[in-house]
């Protein structure tokens, strides 16, 4: 069965549910329907088709067209550079682009743009084949360029199922929909929520910025499962005054995408008793290969929270020489989409190394111990940012932190880091626990205490952003 094959049977199941809504507009899911039936008919299967929209429900309902139509999406960042845009243009080579108004400056001439409109003619969703690709998702590449995750319609299926399962998704449920769409957290909010008969409310973009109000747009929206990371979590959880702002329907939170500072995890699960919730792990590559229900009861040290068990049937094994996590499941990607053509993956005996370190705990639960390619070399040692972080997080008064490497010409590198207070608290005091705790070439060379950590467009935390502030 198609991706989008159990969505068109919800459109029938429930068509006068709300399926989509932003500020400006919405549509039941009959809507949606014959949207995606007309809007399909300006693509064609196997073609592949950039989408240069702002978050919200035309850009949604164009990507789900595209793949109603058999063809394969590939979402753009619109505040990337132009120079970044193009180049992923041109490696992408997409049959068209897709957008609001005028043709960009940045798209190449040879490269078709496609207004957005809708044609009066429509037609039936393509019963695509299980391993034609259905999404192109552009990352951050180790290369200082971006490269394109394709993920086929099996993959894709295959972790909506799980999660419409794992996290019980029904048509009762409104999702809280922030990530955007070239992120992976949005195939849960389009392709899980949707196959279930959930409506998704996009969140103003302007509310991640003031965490008050979107505190009681979640109240007023009588969300129920939100879907982000920790980063805006952790925002939330300081300044959404939460303590004066009930959400009794909010039934769940699921995050990903960085490490939960444990500390402001349990003061989250202490302003929101009633809701449960989920820490979920995976690489682009993998999308979810890990989760761990959060146990209230185990928030009671400074550890880091584990990344818990398989999730959506994967296999996964630690390389014994490096600690390295594989991952062997149906959700993995087909390849990296480069210069035009897919390059399919390379995977040792079926699984993925994913380049994190982990180890499984006395529990059976697997634990994230940080990136193998963020390992730092101090005066000849190797040191983890992670072990730093958590260090440093142990503190009661230490919401968030961050931890880089500088250069330097008598050790190579040393250590930065940038912290997040919960409450005013000298840095004495902050740093005595920590020389008892790292060795000397682990601690610090510089330290700065801002009110926010940096992020990207995802919401995770952006290192570059961070390593500018301590020139």
């Amino acid at each position: 069965m198609s991706l989008l094959a159990a969505i068109t049977q919800q459109c029938h199941k429930t068509p006068n549910k709300t399926a989509l809504q932003d500020a400006q507009s919405q549509l039941s899911y009959a809507e949606l329907e014959q949207r995606l039936r007309h809007l399909s008919t300006l693509f064609k299967p196997g073609q592949r088709i950039a989408v240069a929209m702002d978050r919200g429900v035309d850009a949604a309902s164009t990507i789900l067209a595209i793949v109603y139509a058999g063809a394969c999406y590939i979402p753009l960042d619109l505040k990337n550079p132009p120079a970044r845009l193009r180049h992923i243009i041109e490696d992408a080579q997409p049959t068209a682009v897709i957008g609001l108004g005028n043709k960009p400056d940045w798209l190449p001439n040879s490269i078709t743009w496609q207004p957005f409109q809708i044609p009066a003619q429509q037609q039936d969703i393509y019963p695509a084949e299980p391993e034609s690709l259905a999404a192109i998702l552009y990352t951050s590449g180790s290369t200082g360029h971006p490269k394109g995750v394709a993920l086929s319609h099996r993959a894709m299926r295959n972790f909506a199922d799980w999660a419409g399962d794992t996290f019980a998704l029904s048509a009762a449920d409104k999702i809280a929909s922030l990530a955007p769409f070239y992120f992976d957290l949005s195939v849960f909010d389009l392709f899980a929520s949707l196959s279930r008969g959930a409506t998704v409310s996009f969140i103003p973009q302007a509310l991640t910025l003031s965490p008050s109000r979107l505190s009681q747009w979640l109240a007023e929206n009588a969300i129920s499962t939100c879907y982000t990371v920790p980063s805006l979590l952790a925002f939330l959880t300081l300044k959404g005054d939460l303590a004066n702002t009930p959400l009794p329907q909010l039934r769940q939170i699921l995050f990903a995408g960085e490490v939960f500072p444990t500390a402001t995890l349990k003061t989250l699960t202490t302003l929101l008793p009633q809701t449960e919730f989920y820490n979920l792990y995976g690489p682009t590559e993998t999308n979810v290969c890990c989760y761990w229900p959060v146990e209230r009861s185990r928030l009671t040290d400074n550890r880091p929270i584990p990344i818990g068990i398989a999730a959506a049937d994967a296999d996964l094994k630690i390389a014994p020489n490096s600690g390295e996590l594989w991952v062997k499941s149906a959700n993995n990607f087909s390849g990296y989409w480069q210069q035009g053509k897919l390059h399919p993956a390379e995977f040792k005996d079926g699984y993925y190394p994913t380049g994190d370190k982990v180890s499984l705990n006395a529990c059976g639960e697997y634990t994230y111990h940080g990136r193998l390619d963020r390992m730092l070399k101090c005066a000849g040692f190797r040191v983890e940012p992670a072990e730093i972080e958590a260090a440093f997080l142990a503190h009661p008064h230490v919401a968030q932190c961050a931890v880089i490497g500088l250069a330097d010409p008598t050790a190579g590198q040393r250590p930065a880091a940038a912290l997040v207070l919960s409450q005013n608290t000298p840095l004495a005091d902050i740093m005595l626990p920590l020389r008892k705790r790292l060795a000397a070439y682990m601690l610090p060379s510089q330290i700065k205490i801002i009110d926010r950590l940096p992020t990207l467009n995802t919401g995770k935390i952006d290192y570059s952003a961070l390593t500018e502030l301590f020139k």
